[in-house]
Protein backbone atom coordinates (compact mmCIF):
# COMPACT_ATOMS: atom_id res chain seq x y z
CA UNK A 1 0.00 0.00 0.00
CA UNK A 2 1.13 3.46 -1.39
CA UNK A 3 1.40 6.17 1.13
CA UNK A 4 -0.46 9.04 0.84
CA UNK A 5 2.07 12.25 -0.47
CA UNK A 6 3.41 14.72 1.26
CA UNK A 7 1.31 18.21 2.00
CA UNK A 8 0.94 20.91 0.30
CA UNK A 9 4.01 23.20 0.85
CA UNK A 10 2.44 26.36 2.94
CA UNK A 11 3.07 29.15 0.21
CA UNK A 12 0.81 27.95 -1.96
CA UNK A 13 -3.10 28.10 -0.53
CA UNK A 14 -5.87 25.63 -0.77
CA UNK A 15 -8.70 27.86 -2.79
CA UNK A 16 -12.09 26.16 -3.64
CA UNK A 17 -13.24 27.01 -6.73
CA UNK A 18 -16.69 28.38 -6.74
CA UNK A 19 -19.52 26.34 -8.61
CA UNK A 20 -20.43 27.58 -11.99
CA UNK A 21 -23.97 28.69 -11.61
CA UNK A 22 -25.75 29.74 -14.96
CA UNK A 23 -26.78 32.95 -15.54
CA UNK A 24 -31.04 33.46 -14.63
CA UNK A 25 -33.43 33.06 -17.68
CA UNK A 26 -36.52 33.12 -18.27
CA UNK A 27 -36.05 30.24 -21.10
CA UNK A 28 -37.65 26.60 -20.47
CA UNK A 29 -35.11 23.86 -22.01
CA UNK A 30 -36.43 21.45 -24.14
CA UNK A 31 -34.54 17.87 -24.64
CA UNK A 32 -35.61 16.33 -28.11
CA UNK A 33 -34.49 12.45 -27.46
CA UNK A 34 -37.24 10.73 -29.93
CA UNK A 35 -34.50 11.40 -33.33
CA UNK A 36 -31.46 9.04 -32.78
CA UNK A 37 -29.81 11.99 -34.29
CA UNK A 38 -30.74 14.71 -32.51
CA UNK A 39 -29.85 13.04 -28.69
CA UNK A 40 -29.37 14.88 -25.82
CA UNK A 41 -30.31 17.77 -28.04
CA UNK A 42 -31.46 20.87 -26.02
CA UNK A 43 -33.22 23.94 -27.51
CA UNK A 44 -34.45 26.95 -25.67
CA UNK A 45 -38.28 28.50 -25.65
CA UNK A 46 -37.68 31.93 -25.01
CA UNK A 47 -40.95 32.25 -21.80
CA UNK A 48 -43.37 35.28 -22.17
CA UNK A 49 -44.86 35.53 -18.76
CA UNK A 50 -44.28 35.19 -15.19
CA UNK A 51 -45.62 31.97 -14.34
CA UNK A 52 -44.03 29.16 -13.19
CA UNK A 53 -44.60 26.85 -16.42
CA UNK A 54 -45.87 27.39 -19.85
CA UNK A 55 -48.73 25.88 -18.66
CA UNK A 56 -50.72 25.31 -14.71
CA UNK A 57 -52.76 23.17 -14.01
CA UNK A 58 -55.48 24.51 -11.32
CA UNK A 59 -57.39 21.10 -10.18
CA UNK A 60 -59.07 19.70 -6.95
CA UNK A 61 -60.95 22.32 -5.64
CA UNK A 62 -64.41 21.64 -7.90
CA UNK A 63 -67.08 18.31 -8.32
CA UNK A 64 -69.02 19.55 -10.53
CA UNK A 65 -68.19 21.43 -14.63
CA UNK A 66 -66.60 24.97 -14.27
CA UNK A 67 -68.82 27.30 -15.72
CA UNK A 68 -67.24 30.27 -15.95
CA UNK A 69 -63.69 31.48 -14.64
CA UNK A 70 -62.20 34.94 -15.01
CA UNK A 71 -59.29 37.03 -13.86
CA UNK A 72 -59.57 39.76 -11.28
CA UNK A 73 -58.50 43.09 -12.79
CA UNK A 74 -55.22 43.42 -11.85
CA UNK A 75 -54.39 39.54 -12.56
CA UNK A 76 -53.21 38.71 -9.90
CA UNK A 77 -56.65 36.59 -9.11
CA UNK A 78 -58.33 34.03 -10.30
CA UNK A 79 -62.13 33.35 -9.68
CA UNK A 80 -64.29 29.95 -10.61
CA UNK A 81 -67.55 28.81 -10.51
CA UNK A 82 -68.83 25.64 -10.82
CA UNK A 83 -72.38 23.00 -11.17
CA UNK A 84 -71.47 21.69 -7.51
CA UNK A 85 -72.66 25.33 -6.44
CA UNK A 86 -69.30 26.83 -5.19
CA UNK A 87 -66.51 29.29 -6.16
CA UNK A 88 -63.17 28.92 -5.95
CA UNK A 89 -60.47 31.52 -5.75
CA UNK A 90 -57.28 31.10 -6.98
CA UNK A 91 -53.39 32.82 -7.52
CA UNK A 92 -52.02 33.33 -10.95
CA UNK A 93 -48.91 33.58 -9.94
CA UNK A 94 -46.60 30.64 -8.20
CA UNK A 95 -47.02 28.97 -5.95
CA UNK A 96 -50.74 29.25 -7.50
CA UNK A 97 -52.83 28.37 -4.03
CA UNK A 98 -56.35 27.56 -4.13
CA UNK A 99 -56.65 30.58 -1.19
CA UNK A 100 -60.68 30.66 -0.75
CA UNK A 101 -62.91 28.07 -1.35
CA UNK A 102 -67.00 29.16 -1.06
CA UNK A 103 -68.83 25.93 -0.91
CA UNK A 104 -72.65 25.69 -1.02
CA UNK A 105 -72.91 29.54 -2.23
CA UNK A 106 -75.89 29.06 -3.70
CA UNK A 107 -78.86 26.50 -4.12
CA UNK A 108 -78.36 25.13 -7.52
CA UNK A 109 -75.72 25.56 -10.36
CA UNK A 110 -73.81 28.75 -10.30
CA UNK A 111 -73.55 29.76 -14.12
CA UNK A 112 -71.34 32.76 -14.19
CA UNK A 113 -69.65 35.09 -12.39
CA UNK A 114 -67.64 38.89 -12.60
CA UNK A 115 -65.34 40.83 -10.36
CA UNK A 116 -66.08 44.22 -9.29
CA UNK A 117 -64.14 46.58 -11.13
CA UNK A 118 -63.45 48.94 -7.84
CA UNK A 119 -64.14 47.51 -4.73
CA UNK A 120 -63.04 43.83 -3.67
CA UNK A 121 -66.77 42.28 -4.39
CA UNK A 122 -67.26 39.20 -6.26
CA UNK A 123 -70.35 39.25 -8.38
CA UNK A 124 -72.08 35.62 -8.98
CA UNK A 125 -75.62 34.72 -10.56
CA UNK A 126 -76.75 30.92 -10.31
CA UNK A 127 -79.85 28.75 -11.11
CA UNK A 128 -81.51 29.13 -7.92
CA UNK A 129 -83.28 33.08 -9.56
CA UNK A 130 -80.55 34.93 -7.25
CA UNK A 131 -77.94 37.60 -7.67
CA UNK A 132 -74.84 37.73 -4.66
CA UNK A 133 -72.07 39.48 -3.97
CA UNK A 134 -69.55 38.42 -1.75
CA UNK A 135 -66.57 40.06 -0.26
CA UNK A 136 -63.67 38.17 -1.52
CA UNK A 137 -61.33 39.44 1.69
CA UNK A 138 -63.57 37.74 3.82
CA UNK A 139 -65.55 35.21 2.33
CA UNK A 140 -68.87 36.60 3.66
CA UNK A 141 -71.85 37.40 1.07
CA UNK A 142 -72.45 41.00 1.32
CA UNK A 143 -75.82 40.90 -0.72
CA UNK A 144 -77.98 38.29 -1.73
CA UNK A 145 -81.38 39.89 -4.24
CA UNK A 146 -83.68 37.34 -6.01
CA UNK A 147 -83.32 39.02 -9.17
CA UNK A 148 -85.16 36.81 -11.90
CA UNK A 149 -88.20 34.41 -11.85
CA UNK A 150 -85.70 31.76 -13.86
CA UNK A 151 -82.38 31.06 -14.25
CA UNK A 152 -79.92 33.56 -14.46
CA UNK A 153 -77.49 32.96 -16.96
CA UNK A 154 -75.01 36.09 -17.73
CA UNK A 155 -74.04 38.83 -15.49
CA UNK A 156 -71.80 42.03 -17.01
CA UNK A 157 -70.56 44.72 -15.51
CA UNK A 158 -69.34 48.60 -16.46
CA UNK A 159 -68.32 52.25 -14.44
CA UNK A 160 -68.37 53.53 -17.80
CA UNK A 161 -71.86 55.25 -17.72
CA UNK A 162 -70.69 58.55 -16.05
CA UNK A 163 -72.88 57.71 -12.54
CA UNK A 164 -69.50 56.89 -11.00
CA UNK A 165 -71.64 54.06 -9.62
CA UNK A 166 -71.15 50.33 -10.50
CA UNK A 167 -73.63 48.84 -13.07
CA UNK A 168 -74.37 45.26 -12.85
CA UNK A 169 -76.78 43.84 -15.62
CA UNK A 170 -78.23 40.17 -15.51
CA UNK A 171 -80.34 38.22 -18.17
CA UNK A 172 -82.22 35.46 -17.40
CA UNK A 173 -84.88 32.64 -18.87
CA UNK A 174 -87.99 34.75 -17.95
CA UNK A 175 -86.62 36.87 -20.75
CA UNK A 176 -85.70 40.18 -18.99
CA UNK A 177 -82.60 41.75 -18.55
CA UNK A 178 -82.39 44.23 -15.33
CA UNK A 179 -79.98 46.49 -14.40
CA UNK A 180 -78.55 46.86 -10.60
CA UNK A 181 -76.24 49.50 -8.55
CA UNK A 182 -73.11 47.17 -7.29
CA UNK A 183 -70.85 47.96 -4.66
CA UNK A 184 -71.19 47.29 -1.09
CA UNK A 185 -74.13 50.24 -1.12
CA UNK A 186 -76.32 48.85 -3.54
CA UNK A 187 -80.06 48.47 -2.82
CA UNK A 188 -82.23 45.66 -3.71
CA UNK A 189 -84.09 46.79 -6.47
CA UNK A 190 -83.70 47.22 -10.02
CA UNK A 191 -82.60 50.42 -11.68
CA UNK A 192 -84.36 49.18 -15.01
CA UNK A 193 -85.62 46.43 -16.37
CA UNK A 194 -85.66 45.59 -20.16
CA UNK A 195 -88.35 43.01 -21.66
CA UNK A 196 -86.88 41.04 -24.26
CA UNK A 197 -89.55 38.67 -24.89
CA UNK A 198 -87.43 35.48 -24.72
CA UNK A 199 -85.12 33.36 -22.30
CA UNK A 200 -81.69 35.71 -22.42
CA UNK A 201 -78.49 33.50 -23.30
CA UNK A 202 -75.67 36.66 -22.16
CA UNK A 203 -75.67 40.46 -22.03
CA UNK A 204 -72.06 43.08 -22.70
CA UNK A 205 -72.27 46.67 -21.48
CA UNK A 206 -71.24 49.06 -24.57
CA UNK A 207 -67.91 51.12 -23.62
CA UNK A 208 -69.58 53.61 -22.92
CA UNK A 209 -71.74 52.48 -20.21
CA UNK A 210 -75.10 53.65 -22.04
CA UNK A 211 -76.28 50.66 -24.20
CA UNK A 212 -76.44 47.01 -23.09
CA UNK A 213 -75.95 44.24 -25.72
CA UNK A 214 -78.03 40.89 -25.05
CA UNK A 215 -78.01 38.06 -26.83
CA UNK A 216 -81.15 35.80 -26.75
CA UNK A 217 -82.76 32.41 -28.15
CA UNK A 218 -84.03 33.88 -30.96
CA UNK A 219 -80.70 34.29 -32.81
CA UNK A 220 -80.44 37.76 -32.79
CA UNK A 221 -78.31 40.22 -30.44
CA UNK A 222 -80.32 42.95 -29.16
CA UNK A 223 -78.91 46.73 -28.16
CA UNK A 224 -81.23 48.40 -25.55
CA UNK A 225 -80.34 51.84 -24.54
CA UNK A 226 -79.71 52.85 -20.97
CA UNK A 227 -81.24 56.21 -21.42
CA UNK A 228 -84.39 56.03 -23.09
CA UNK A 229 -84.86 52.19 -21.49
CA UNK A 230 -86.15 50.70 -24.72
CA UNK A 231 -84.73 48.51 -27.77
CA UNK A 232 -82.58 50.69 -30.24
CA UNK A 233 -81.21 48.19 -33.17
CA UNK A 234 -80.79 44.70 -33.49
CA UNK A 235 -77.38 42.60 -34.75
CA UNK A 236 -78.85 40.11 -37.34
CA UNK A 237 -76.77 37.54 -38.94
CA UNK A 238 -76.48 34.42 -36.39
CA UNK A 239 -78.14 31.51 -37.40
CA UNK A 240 -78.72 29.67 -33.89
CA UNK A 241 -78.45 30.50 -30.43
CA UNK A 242 -75.64 32.93 -29.47
CA UNK A 243 -73.76 31.74 -26.18
CA UNK A 244 -72.39 34.73 -25.15
CA UNK A 245 -70.80 37.84 -25.81
CA UNK A 246 -67.55 40.19 -25.05
CA UNK A 247 -66.72 43.65 -26.29
CA UNK A 248 -63.42 44.52 -27.77
CA UNK A 249 -60.91 46.39 -25.53
CA UNK A 250 -60.96 49.19 -27.52
CA UNK A 251 -65.07 48.80 -27.33
CA UNK A 252 -64.91 49.12 -31.41
CA UNK A 253 -65.81 44.77 -31.98
CA UNK A 254 -68.53 42.41 -30.40
CA UNK A 255 -67.30 38.58 -29.95
CA UNK A 256 -70.32 36.41 -30.27
CA UNK A 257 -69.53 32.45 -30.60
CA UNK A 258 -73.36 30.57 -31.10
CA UNK A 259 -74.71 27.33 -30.80
CA UNK A 260 -74.18 26.81 -34.62
CA UNK A 261 -70.26 26.52 -34.19
CA UNK A 262 -70.17 29.68 -35.94
CA UNK A 263 -68.42 32.77 -34.05
CA UNK A 264 -69.30 36.27 -35.09
CA UNK A 265 -67.23 39.71 -34.68
CA UNK A 266 -69.46 42.53 -35.05
CA UNK A 267 -68.78 46.13 -35.78
CA UNK A 268 -70.32 47.99 -33.35
CA UNK A 269 -68.43 51.52 -34.32
CA UNK A 270 -71.29 54.08 -34.27
CA UNK A 271 -70.68 54.09 -38.18
CA UNK A 272 -69.81 50.90 -39.69
CA UNK A 273 -68.61 50.55 -43.38
CA UNK A 274 -70.65 47.29 -43.16
CA UNK A 275 -74.54 47.10 -43.75
CA UNK A 276 -75.03 44.11 -41.81
CA UNK A 277 -72.10 44.64 -39.06
CA UNK A 278 -70.28 41.87 -39.28
CA UNK A 279 -66.65 42.23 -39.10
CA UNK A 280 -65.89 38.73 -39.41
CA UNK A 281 -66.33 35.17 -38.78
CA UNK A 282 -64.59 32.51 -37.26
CA UNK A 283 -64.66 28.95 -37.38
CA UNK A 284 -62.55 25.94 -35.89
CA UNK A 285 -64.33 26.02 -32.34
CA UNK A 286 -67.57 23.02 -32.41
CA UNK A 287 -70.05 24.00 -30.07
CA UNK A 288 -71.06 20.96 -29.80
CA UNK A 289 -75.19 18.70 -29.19
CA UNK A 290 -75.13 20.08 -25.40
CA UNK A 291 -76.26 23.28 -25.80
CA UNK A 292 -73.58 24.77 -23.53
CA UNK A 293 -72.91 28.54 -23.25
CA UNK A 294 -69.56 28.89 -24.08
CA UNK A 295 -67.65 32.28 -23.13
CA UNK A 296 -65.12 34.16 -25.54
CA UNK A 297 -62.93 36.34 -24.53
CA UNK A 298 -60.16 39.28 -25.98
CA UNK A 299 -56.60 39.56 -25.64
CA UNK A 300 -55.75 42.88 -23.52
CA UNK A 301 -52.17 41.96 -23.34
CA UNK A 302 -51.89 43.26 -27.19
CA UNK A 303 -55.08 45.30 -27.58
CA UNK A 304 -57.22 42.43 -28.75
CA UNK A 305 -55.74 41.55 -31.79
CA UNK A 306 -56.75 37.83 -30.51
CA UNK A 307 -60.01 36.48 -29.77
CA UNK A 308 -60.70 33.00 -28.21
CA UNK A 309 -63.30 30.39 -27.39
CA UNK A 310 -63.65 27.29 -26.16
CA UNK A 311 -65.27 24.15 -27.80
CA UNK A 312 -66.80 20.88 -27.57
CA UNK A 313 -63.57 19.30 -28.76
CA UNK A 314 -62.03 20.01 -25.37
CA UNK A 315 -59.97 22.21 -27.08
CA UNK A 316 -59.52 26.57 -27.44
CA UNK A 317 -59.57 28.27 -30.49
CA UNK A 318 -57.58 31.39 -30.42
CA UNK A 319 -57.99 33.38 -33.69
CA UNK A 320 -56.28 36.76 -35.35
CA UNK A 321 -58.74 38.64 -35.53
CA UNK A 322 -57.86 41.07 -38.69
CA UNK A 323 -56.94 37.86 -41.22
CA UNK A 324 -59.36 35.77 -39.38
CA UNK A 325 -57.11 32.63 -38.95
CA UNK A 326 -56.85 30.39 -36.23
CA UNK A 327 -53.30 31.16 -33.94
CA UNK A 328 -53.56 28.13 -31.58
CA UNK A 329 -55.46 25.09 -30.94
CA UNK A 330 -54.87 24.55 -27.62
CA UNK A 331 -55.48 20.61 -26.08
CA UNK A 332 -55.23 19.83 -22.37
CA UNK A 333 -59.01 19.35 -20.98
CA UNK A 334 -61.03 16.18 -20.59
CA UNK A 335 -64.14 17.86 -21.35
CA UNK A 336 -65.66 21.01 -23.16
CA UNK A 337 -64.24 23.90 -22.55
CA UNK A 338 -66.84 26.12 -21.39
CA UNK A 339 -64.98 29.28 -20.72
CA UNK A 340 -62.18 31.19 -21.76
CA UNK A 341 -60.37 34.72 -20.22
CA UNK A 342 -56.64 36.59 -21.05
CA UNK A 343 -55.00 38.12 -18.54
CA UNK A 344 -55.15 42.02 -17.89
CA UNK A 345 -51.52 42.74 -18.88
CA UNK A 346 -49.44 39.47 -19.56
CA UNK A 347 -50.31 36.71 -22.80
CA UNK A 348 -51.54 34.29 -20.36
CA UNK A 349 -54.92 32.34 -20.97
CA UNK A 350 -57.04 31.11 -18.29
CA UNK A 351 -59.50 28.08 -19.85
CA UNK A 352 -62.40 26.40 -17.89
CA UNK A 353 -63.79 23.03 -18.39
CA UNK A 354 -66.44 20.30 -17.94
CA UNK A 355 -63.84 18.24 -16.60
CA UNK A 356 -63.89 20.85 -13.33
CA UNK A 357 -60.01 22.13 -13.80
CA UNK A 358 -58.70 24.64 -15.02
CA UNK A 359 -55.50 25.98 -17.23
CA UNK A 360 -53.46 28.22 -17.25
CA UNK A 361 -51.31 28.80 -20.70
CA UNK A 362 -48.71 31.12 -22.20
CA UNK A 363 -48.95 31.94 -25.25
CA UNK A 364 -46.41 34.04 -27.52
CA UNK A 365 -46.71 38.18 -26.78
CA UNK A 366 -48.58 40.44 -29.74
CA UNK A 367 -48.09 37.65 -32.33
CA UNK A 368 -48.80 38.88 -35.97
CA UNK A 369 -49.66 36.82 -38.50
Amino acid sequence: MSKRGPSPTPGGALVKRAKAIPPPSNQIAISSSNDDRNKGLIRTVPRTSGLEAPIVSLAGAHAGEIMSCRFDPTGQNIAACSTDRSISLWRTYAPNTNYGFLPSHAKAPILDLQWSLFSPLLYSVAADHTLTMTDVTTGQKVRKVRAHREIINTIDRSMASGSGIELIATGSDDGTVKIWEGGEEAGKQAVATFEVGCPVTSVCWSADGNSVYIGAIDNEIHVYDLRKSEQVSSLMGHTDTPTSLALSPNGNFLLSPSLSSQTILWDVRPFSPYPSRIHRVLQGAPAGFENTLLRGAWSKDDGGKRAAVGGADRTVCIWDVESAKILYKLPGHKGTVTSVDFHPKEPIILTGSKDGTMLLGEIEAGLSV
